[in-house]
């Protein structure tokens, strides 16, 4: 029972377990924890580009994606909002998309449309590190538990 040694760093984690459980196996990382660049293995991305999908908040759909990326630990989506938002562009870390529907071409996030809509602006001329940090960090915020009565 390799994956229940919390000496064994090394773990290999069973294939039974869910991807954030794995995570916990082998990275002794908490199963809460967000990662904003990388998409979750159960979301269905696996590679594919995204681009043309629609997109659907917790409540409601915000638009169609522009442009992605599958870097590794830099995956993004940038969704141009159309006329829901006055036309802007939002840049979605990977780790807000909850799952893929490929056959209704719709990408899934766990975010409202208020806090899409509050995050930082777009800028594609922006390839900053200093950007993204604040942009990862916006949407951990994001993930932390809503106080009862709504948003924070």
């Amino acid at each position: 029972m390799d994956r229940l040694d919390p000496n064994n760093t090394h773990a290999t984690p069973d294939p039974a377990l869910r991807a954030v459980d794995q995570d916990v196996v082998t990275t002794g990382g908490s199963p809460s924890a967000f990662s904003p660049w990388s998409y979750r293995a159960e979301a269905g991305v696996a590679g594919t580009s995204l681009i043309g999908y629609k997109v659907e908040a917790s409540d409601g759909s915000i638009g169609k994606i522009d442009s992605d990326s599958s870097e590794v630990d830099a995956s993004y989506l940038v969704v141009d909002t159309g006329p829901w938002i006055f036309g802007k562009k939002v840049m979605l870390p990977a780790g807000t998309v909850n799952h893929v529907d490929h056959d209704e071409q719709k990408v899934y996030v766990d975010r409202t449309k208020d806090q899409i809509k509050a995050a930082p602006e777009y800028d594609d001329s922006i390839n900053d590190p200093a950007y993204r940090d604040k942009l990862g960090g916006y949407y951990n915020d994001t993930y932390s538990a809503t106080p009862p009565g709504g948003l924070r």
